[in-house]
């Protein structure tokens, strides 16, 4: 068994916690795999190192990421690109994708036994089409169309496969996964949905209309962006928060279900709704 580890080294508990987790996998006779600038970790004998994400996807069976939500994300796509599982401790404040606590690792010793469960989350497919050129991205939570850091109203056309719906009139609009619903969707007043459905949900951001609601699209939507002229200020694609392109009235943005998975490994059989409910409660405080 062969279990790559990614880490948000940036944060203390979360490299004490890694420790840990080497520890404690390796000496069940895992062998475990991360990247070669985790500087912190080369005091390990049994740990390997990888130059890239790519690398490191390349070498193992799964893969453990240990941080908050951000560090699933970023390593969601490189997982999905490899068709590897991947499995969430939480050392963040929310965790809405992670699977363990701290206090819990001992229950990662079930990876290696095959005690789990594997489910399949939906990702989005996000082209740029500029002339003759694309550009495109895969977004886990949301693609987010805005104007810039400006708090500024913009006018957005958008079409769902090929055919022309109301344009938005607001500070943004949000493409966002399943998954992402409980992230900047939710901040936004949009709905919350149930993880595993395969569904394009659209919420505008501060919409200047009262009709203008959160809309849910089928699996199999395409749905295209245009951002209208006004002023000389770009609008800005932002994916996940991680990538963030500057866009024009001659741009063309289409988001779209990506063919490839992000699977998330599951120790517990735990109610969705129930969890939702223990998270929004921590957000209060």
């Amino acid at each position: 068994m062969n279990i790559g580890l990614i880490v948000n080294t940036s944060k203390e508990k979360a490299v004490s916690c890694a420790a840990e987790i080497i520890t404690l996998l390796g000496g069940a006779g895992a062998k475990l795999v991360t990247l070669r600038r985790y500087g912190e970790f080369s005091r390990f004998e049994n740990l390997e190192f990888r130059d890239t994400h790519a690398e490191l996807f390349d070498s193992c069976d799964m893969a453990v990421t240990v941080g908050g939500d951000g560090t699933i994300i970023h390593a969601a796509k490189h997982a999905a690109q490899a068709d590897k599982p991947l499995i969430g401790v939480n050392v963040g404040r929310l965790g809405f994708a992670a699977e363990v606590e701290p206090d819990n690792i001992t229950d990662l010793l079930r990876l290696i036994s095959g005690d789990y469960e594997i489910r399949d989350r939906m990702l989005l497919d996000v082209t740029v089409r500029r002339g003759g050129s694309e550009k495109k991205y895969i977004a886990v939570n949301e693609a987010t169309v805005a104007r810039g850091q400006l708090s500024r109203i913009i006018d957005i056309s958008v079409s769902l496969d090929d055919s022309p719906i109301p344009t938005y009139r607001a500070d943004g609009l949000l493409f966002s996964t399943p998954t992402g619903s409980t992230a900047y969707s939710l901040s936004a007043g949009g709905p919350v949905i149930y993880p595993e459905m395969k569904c394009i949900l659209l919420t505008p951001i501060c919409p200047h209309s009262l009709i203008s609601r959160s809309v849910v699209f089928g699996g199999d939507a395409v749905l295209t962006a245009i951002v209208q002229p006004s002023d000389d200020i770009p609008a800005i694609l932002s994916v996940d928060g991680e990538i963030n392109i500057e866009i024009s009235p001659e741009d063309i943005v289409t988001v779209k279900r990506s063919p490839l998975k992000l699977k998330l490994i599951t120790l517990y059989e735990r109610n969705f709704y129930q969890l939702l409910n223990e998270k929004l409660k921590e957000r209060k405080n």
